[in-house]
């Protein structure tokens, strides 16, 4: 059976992108120029060449400037509406306002750049009949001081210099089933480790997607950075 990508998906695009500062102060961060065009378009642009149709956009800061560059998604072969959140509703809460939204919902957020195949992350959903998906990627993290083992007493039983701590993180990309969307409480802020945790309580499926596909988050002025140095690279997997 061939796997349909949800035609329908969601964008959050109406965070204050706060680390990006002082860019941002003026600017929304899916605005934010990659190789001379924003972000979120490279992010319409993907979604498009995987099969989505439609997207809402959940906009809230400076809406104005993304409503004026992006419209209703005709130039760029999609049908863009907007969400307005009056008041922040965090990761997720929105969706508990959105209406039409299919089964599963394909959420993820306007300032990642990814290549990842959305068909796949879909099927392996579907194969585990799972409330939800959250996409992965694999991280270290870099402790800069020795890391002291200490039980009781003050005993030391370890000691590691420098360690190097490896976690799978969000990928800021979900797939989240209706049964999941029945757990958001109309109106409330919600947030995607909230929304997990409501899940695994309820005693739902919730998996990790990973794989070596290209994923980049823009939050950082360092990570800007590298994805303008590495997108040529990478380009003609948004159709440029």
């Amino acid at each position: 059976m061939t796997t349909r990508v949800p035609a329908r998906a969601v964008i959050l695009a109406g965070g204050l992108g706060a680390r990006l500062a002082p860019y941002t102060t003026v600017f929304p961060k899916p605005l934010m120029p990659i190789d001379g065009r924003p972000i979120l378009e490279l992010v319409l642009r993907r979604l498009k060449m995987q099969g989505v149709e439609q997207v809402v956009l959940a906009v809230s800061y400076l809406e104005e400037l993304i409503r004026a560059f992006f419209g209703d998604g005709r130039r760029f072969g999609l049908q863009v509406e907007y969400f307005r959140e009056e008041q922040p509703l965090g990761t997720v809460g929105s969706l508990s306002l959105i209406k039409g939204l299919p089964d599963p919902t394909l959420v993820l957020n306007g300032d990642i750049l990814t290549t990842i195949d959305v068909a796949d992350m879909v099927a392996m959903h579907q194969q585990n009949q799972a409330s939800m998906t959250v996409a992965t990627q694999h991280r270290e993290v870099g402790i800069d001081y020795g890391v002291l083992d200490v039980v009781d007493g003050g005993r030391i039983v370890g000691y590691r210099e420098k360690p190097k701590l490896s976690y799978s993180v969000s990928a800021g990309l979900n797939l989240i089933s209706h049964d999941a969307l029945s757990h958001l409480r109309p109106g409330e802020r919600c947030d995607i480790p909230d929304l997990v945790a409501r899940l695994l309580t309820a005693g739902k499926t919730v998996i990790g997607f990973g794989g070596e596909y290209y994923w980049r988050d823009i939050g950082r002025p360092a990570d800007y950075e590298l994805v303008n140095q590495e997108f040529p690279g990478i380009k003609r997997e948004f159709g440029l």
